[in-house]
């Protein structure tokens, strides 16, 4: 069975894992799928456009995880995860324009 399988994987990382670390693994692990962690990354998504609309680098990182995680929870194609890509980078240019306002074009 794959509990077995399991308890092999939980017994080798527990070692650097603390005791509240080890109790949060045996919860994770009963959790199926990625749904959680991609509204997770949304939420994270949205409040790095709201604290720093500037960093790009940032706003970048995220989108990428988010794209990645997507592809992974609907196994899309090469062609589907670029286009997703760039859907995700539009609306998130079209946001960091809305935030900086009517000021925003002004050196």
């Amino acid at each position: 069975m794959r509990r077995r399988g399991r308890n092999r994987l939980r017994s080798f990382y527990a070692e650097a894992l603390t005791e509240a670390e080890r109790l949060e693994l045996a919860r994770a692990q009963e959790v199926e799928g990625l749904d959680e962690e991609i509204a997770v990354l949304r939420v994270r998504l949205k409040r790095a456009l709201q604290e720093h609309p500037q960093d790009l680098a940032l706003i970048a990182k995220g989108v990428d995880m988010l794209v990645k995680a997507v592809a992974a929870r609907y196994k899309l194609s090469p062609k589907a995860r670029r286009d997703l890509a760039d859907n995700l980078a539009n609306l998130i240019e079209s946001m960091g324009e809305l935030l900086e306002g009517p000021q925003g074009g002004q050196a």
